[in-house]
C-alpha cells in the first residue's frame, strides 16, 4: 500500500515516528510535507496535498497530523472522495475503514504520543472495508452528498 503523509509544524514532532511505522509495516510513503518545522505554516495546505495524492490514485490512503487533528480532518473532508476521520484510539481507526471506507486518518500530535499514534496507524493500515451491503449503502449515500450543490 502507498500512504501519503502530511503534517504542519504542530504535527511534525511525531512525523518521523509515523513514517517509520508505515515503512515497518511494509508500506511505501509519499511525503507531502512539511520537510522541516515551518513555524506558522497552515494545516490546510498539507490536507490539500494529501487529499489530492489520494484522489489522484498516487496513494491508497493518507495520514494527516496537526496539533489536535481536528483542523486536518475538517480540511481533508472538503475534498470529494476523501473520507477523513480524527482517531485517537485503535478501535475507531480500524472501524472507520471497515465500516465507513475511511481513507485518511487524522492524528493530533498534541493529544496522542508516539507509541499510541503508531498503534493507531497500524490499526488503520491493517483494516479493510468489509463490503457489507449496509456499509456500501451508507458510503453510497455519503458519495451522493458530494454530488449535491
Amino acid at each position: 500500500m502507498i500512504v501519503a503523509i502530511g503534517t504542519d509544524h504542530a504535527g511534525f514532532p511525531i512525523k518521523e515516528v509515523i513514517v517509520g511505522a508505515v515503512r515497518a509495516l511494509g508500506h511505501e510513503v509519499v511525503d507531502c510535507g512539511a520537510a522541516t518545522v515551518i513555524p506558522g505554516d497552515d494545516y490546510p495546505d498539507y490536507a490539500e496535498k494529501v487529499a489530492h495524492t489520494v484522489i489522484q490514485g498516487r496513494a491508497d490512503r493518507g495520514v494527516l497530523m496537526c496539533g489536535s487533528g481536528v483542523g486536518a480532518s475538517v480540511a481533508a473532508n472538503k475534498f470529494v472522495g476523501i473520507r477523513a476521520a480524527l482517531c485517537h484510539d485503535t478501535f475507531s481507526a480500524h472501524q472507520g475503514v471497515e465500516d465507513d471506507a475511511m481513507n485518511v486518518l487524522c492524528l493530533g500530535a498534541r493529544v496522542v504520543g508516539p507509541a499510541l499514534a503508531t498503534e493507531i496507524v497500524a490499526a488503520f493500515l491493517r483494516a479493510t472495508f468489509t463490503e457489507a451491503e449496509r456499509h456500501r449503502r451508507r458510503v453510497a449515500k455519503i458519495q451522493e452528498f458530494e454530488r449535491r450543490p
